[in-house]
């Protein structure tokens, strides 16, 4: 059944579907002649403007017209897919003579790179490593290690507290204390773990950094024992020509205490800007067990004698990377992490 008005929406929307190129200019045929604004679409929701005896002319041509056009465009959309689909394969097609595409190379974080260094140098005197937990009685990361309640040394630990009697630990040395509470002598072991101390962040400050504590007790154990070992970890860690001095310090824990100062790799002790014209860098505390904490544990201090020391982990790697800013190692920039592939 065929009306002019009919015949002439179909005549151009036939002639539209056979000049179109593609899925995307068929969909804009559709939506010319069948969508909702649609010139046919338009035609049927003006049947009632017509004539009675023109509306069933009119109505039945336009519905038969819509069946054929959607029949008409329907073909054309799945032929002229299946088209674009098969151009985009051809386009996307494996050349095997291509050169093989290299993933990323990943690396291991400049912090786990020193961490496992340090353990490994340590592990060649043969100590072991000990652990324990991060959230720490009050006992055992300060009364057992000499800190009393009233101790100014508490201020410097700047703590934080989960309750009166738990807290998140200041350093690895509660786990020294858990040692020797666990087994008799010798002992010797490396700590190496995350601390926690309410400090700002800055360029040499952290909330949370890591830290690696050495700890030897046996008969007969001097300072002397406790010098050779870090200079041979100096060796080790920063070149053959490290060499090391020591400073007189303070620690609860330690009598007598020491700071510990490398010869500047870089200027080796001409001074430099990385060492501030000074020539050395410092690099750890240590210090002989003090008594108080050997009978802590339960050992004879008329007996036993021993050693510890302290350092961190990022301070360690900053001055061996030439790094001058601690946040970098927390940031995730890939800019920076890529240079230790």
């Amino acid at each position: 059944m065929a009306h002019p008005r009919v015949d002439a929406i179909v005549e151009q929307a036939r002639a539209a579907v056979a000049a179109a190129q593609s899925s995307s200019e068929l969909e804009a045929v559709r939506v010319g002649v069948l969508g909702r604004q649609g010139s046919l679409t338009q035609l049927l929701r003006s049947l009632g403007s017509l004539a009675p005896e023109e509306r069933p002319l009119v109505g039945a041509a336009a519905n038969e017209a819509k069946r054929a056009l959607e029949g008409l465009l329907d073909a054309r959309l799945a032929a002229a897919s299946e088209a674009e689909r098969q151009a985009d394969r051809s386009r996307r097609r494996l050349d095997l003579t291509l050169p093989g595409r290299r993933p990323p190379k990943g690396s291991f974080h400049p912090l786990t790179r020193v961490h496992d260094e340090i353990v490994a140098i340590f592990a060649g005197l043969g100590f072991s490593v000990a652990e324990g937990p991060e959230i720490e009685t009050d006992y055992h990361n300060f009364e057992a290690l000499n800190i009393p309640r009233d101790h100014p040394a508490r201020d410097m630990q700047d703590t934080f507290y989960l309750s009166e009697s738990t807290l998140l630990r200041t350093h690895t040395s509660p786990v020294q204390i858990r040692a020797m509470l666990a087994q008799k002598p010798p002992v010797r072991i490396i700590v190496p773990g995350k601390v926690y101390r309410r400090d700002v962040v800055d360029m040499t400050h952290s909330p949370m950094f890591h830290q690696v504590e050495g700890l030897a007790v046996d008969h007969g154990i001097t300072m002397a024992d406790l010098k050779g070992t870090l200079e041979l970890f100096a060796r080790e860690m920063f070149g053959p020509r490290s060499r090391i001095r020591f400073r007189p310090s303070f620690f609860p824990f330690t009598e007598p205490s020491a700071e510990v100062d490398v010869v500047c790799f870089l200027c080796h002790g001409d001074g430099c800007r990385l060492c501030k014209e000074g020539g050395w860098l410092e690099i750890l505390g240590c210090g002989m067990v003090h008594p108080r904490v050997l009978e802590n544990v339960g050992y004879d201090p008329e007996e036993l004698t021993g050693w510890a020391f302290g350092m961190g982990i990022e301070r360690i790697a900053m001055l061996k990377y030439g790094i001058d800013d601690l946040r970098l190692f927390f940031e995730n920039d890939l800019r920076f992490l890529e240079q230790f592939a």
